[in-house]
């Protein structure tokens, strides 16, 4: 997993691809604990699969394409066809494990009068009814593929999309075989069946099943055969695309053209029911083109779990969590304009624990307040019926001078994107597409309202998107202002987006690419200066990933001066702690509860007088010096103090929180005598208490 070398000193690094699947196997661990209500159990198997979708899409591509470019100097093909490996190893054995969980949730629900069933198992009832639904609501939507020989029909697969490989055969052994694709992003995956005797008693069925067991009604009236049998599959190909050079095709048509690109693009894993014979699987590979051994990856009969993170909670509401309601800032509620509550003070909200309406409600205030002249605004990844979108199309309306950086290349949202560029552009708003060597991954809003004659500037700098959904799942910090430099600094990196070739200088944002790394570096230099003249000093970080080998470096050698660094990774980290005389001043936890932890927040210790700042980028060498991310300061020393407040509580957790080792054992952190915190209620409580002594 890492290189350690005999010299104590020699750095050593977690390959990232496997720290990855660390992560997701803590994922995994939410799923097996009974602690957690089963309905959520569940719904982590979803979020397990979908994680391992974008992780076999992204990651193990690049894997994949690393060992293709092998006759290139410094490839390392041996370092990647070993890691390769692990990857393989990995996976399989948490598919193992994701299967046995998976069979025993199921059997968990019949404890609660929620019983998912085979078709076989069904009352002549329920037979009838789901012959019925078949008939009327299913079939219209089954297209099969017959597969014919001497055809690779790996092109005609979607791989966000569930197919069934069908094979028909006569007592003569004459065969016929279809390709045929669940239609569950027309039906519910999940149906449900009316109750026959008590309604306490919950009937569901995946249509998956529903269709397996309909497959003869399919087929029949056009094919002959005695026998028919169909197999789940499921293809996911390399996300990565690319865009041809030529001058005269915009960057709106060469984006959607790779899109389409990537629907052929090279398959990096074929999932299949491991149920099925060797007879039909040669055939499969066959007519799919897969010729790598690596990429066939068996499980259980079900092969896309993604959709079961919206599995649907058809028992009591003790099954699920409980809600915890979104918090208004006191702040903002004593105030009729976001703009006079920003004008007393900073303001800072940390989603989902607050509501994400004040940021909803200060970009719609300033659609139509007549001092509002104009809008500026980052676009990563935003709702499919974005409340936020529509406030500035009403501000164009308005006659304000509305700007919208839209970042085509967000993986997986890029055609959402196009449309909403194409969208915005027809409402007069003018719309930027970024840089062409750099993602845009900041997420700023500048206003410029007429004060009094003159143009005042308020800001809003996050650690999210501005998606309303994910705001109610995805923890985030978003800091609004209206200190002068500040909003003058973020209204700068508009104009960098927009003309990188100028000359910028920014003394209190953290910006990529231009000066984050190093006033990173810088700040790690101070902490080092202090604990060598006896000082207060102390790192605290927390960032989703942690891969960069320069700054892990850096790290290890302020933790070797003496330098405590404690860190929340939630995801990739590429940094080995508690390494003797190495990195064992360095501790590293990971949270996986409820939320999705996203902030990234640094906090320097500074001898007393602590430092902290919240920003939109990973500790990946892509955010520091490839994306354009902002970084901001918290000058407001209540401000300051909530962020170390939660950061503190996050790091007394004792139901969620996992010790980050050098053996990635994801080892919940050892509760002795401590109390029993769970982080993110705590902070819940915390910040409730914190708004209520503001009002």
């Amino acid at each position: 997993m890492h290189a350690l070398s005999s010299d104590p000193k020699a750095i050593s690094f977690f390959a990232k691809e496997l720290s990855w699947l660390s992560f997701n196997e803590r994922v995994l661990q939410e799923a097996k604990d009974k602690n957690n209500p089963i309905i959520e159990r569940i719904r982590f198997l979803g979020i397990f699969s979908n994680n391992l979708d974008e992780f076999f899409r992204v990651r193990v591509a690049d894997v994949k394409r690393r060992i293709l470019l092998s006759n290139l100097p410094d490839a390392h093909f041996e370092e990647n066809e070993a890691l390769l490996n692990q990857i393989q190893k990995k996976v399989l054995s948490l598919g193992k494990k994701f299967n046995h969980i998976h069979k025993q949730i199921f059997n968990d629900l019949n404890a609660h009068n929620i019983h998912v069933k085979q078709p076989e198992a069904l009352s002549e009832f329920h037979k009838q009814w789901l012959r019925d639904y078949f008939n009327d609501q299913v079939l219209q939507h089954l297209s099969p593929i017959l597969l014919t020989e001497n055809r690779d029909y790996s092109d005609l697969i979607n791989d966000t999309m569930t197919y069934l490989f069908v094979e028909m055969r006569n007592d003569n052994d004459k065969h016929h075989h279809a390709l045929l694709e669940l239609p569950t992003d027309r039906l519910d995956r999940f149906v449900i069946l009316p109750p026959e005797k008590t309604r306490r008693q919950k009937t569901l069925m995946l249509l998956d099943d529903v269709v397996r067991y309909h497959l003869r009604d399919v087929f029949s009236n056009f094919l002959s055969f005695d026998h028919i049998e169909g197999y789940e599959i499921k293809l996911t190909r390399d996300a990565e695309y690319n865009l041809d050079d030529e001058l005269e095709e915009g960057l709106l048509d060469k984006m959607s053209k790779g899109l389409k690109q990537r629907l052929y693009a090279e398959p990096v894993r074929l999932t299949y029911d491991e149920a099925m014979p060797d007879s039909i699987m040669k055939v499969m590979k066959k007519r799919l083109g897969v010729t790598h051994q690596d990429a066939l990856i068996p499980g259980g009969s079900y092969r896309n779990f993604r959709d079961f993170i919206a599995f649907p909670n058809v028992g009591r509401g003790y099954l699920e969590n409980k809600p915890l309601p979104p918090l208004k800032s006191s702040a903002f509620d004593k105030h009729d304009s976001a703009f006079k509550a920003i004008s007393e003070q900073d303001i800072l909200l940390y989603y989902p624990y607050h509501t994400f309406n004040h940021m909803l409600e200060y970009v719609r205030q300033a659609a139509f307040d007549p001092k509002v002249t104009q809008i500026k605004i980052n676009i990563y990844r935003v709702a499919s019926r974005s409340q936020l979108i529509a406030s500035l199309i009403n501000a164009a309306k308005n006659g304000k001078k509305v700007t919208v950086m839209v970042e085509l290349k967000a993986r997986f949202d890029e055609q959402n994107n196009i449309e909403w560029a194409k969208m915005l552009s027809e409402y007069g708003i003018k719309v930027m597409v970024g840089l062409p060597a750099l993602k845009v991954h900041s997420k700023l809003c500048v206003i410029h309202r007429k004060e009094k004659g003159k143009i005042v500037k308020y800001a809003h700098i996050g650690t999210g998107n501005f998606h309303e959904k994910t705001a109610r799942i995805y923890t985030d910090f978003s800091l609004f202002t209206k200190h002068p430099d500040i909003c003058n600094e973020c209204d700068d990196v508009f104009k960098f987006i927009e003309t990188s070739y100028r000359p910028f200088t920014f003394k209190h944002l953290m910006i990529s690419p231009l000066n984050a790394r190093e006033k990173i570096y810088s700040l790690i230099d101070q902490e080092v200066k202090n604990v060598r003249e006896g000082k207060v000093s102390r790192i605290t970080v927390k960032v989703n990933n942690l891969v960069d080998k320069e700054l892990i470096e850096k790290l290890y050698s302020a933790a070797m001066e003496g330098v405590k660094i404690r860190m929340i990774i939630r995801g990739m980290c590429a940094l080995v702690p508690g390494l003797a005389g190495f990195s064992d001043n360095i501790r590293v936890i990971s949270i996986v509860d409820r939320f999705l932890e996203h902030p990234r927040v640094m906090v320097f210790e500074n001898d007393g007088n602590p430092q902290a700042y919240i920003s939109s980028a990973d500790w990946m060498t892509r955010n520091l010096d490839h994306r354009v991310e902002v970084g901001v300061p918290i000058y407001d020393e209540s401000l300051k103090q909530l962020i170390i407040d939660t950061l503190e509580l996050q790091f007394r957790d004792r139901v969620k929180a996992r010790l980050i080792d050098s053996e990635q054992k994801n080892n919940y952190v050892n509760r002795g005598n401590k109390k029993k915190i769970r982080s993110q209620i705590a902070i819940y409580d915390h910040i409730k208490k914190w708004e209520s002594s503001r009002t």
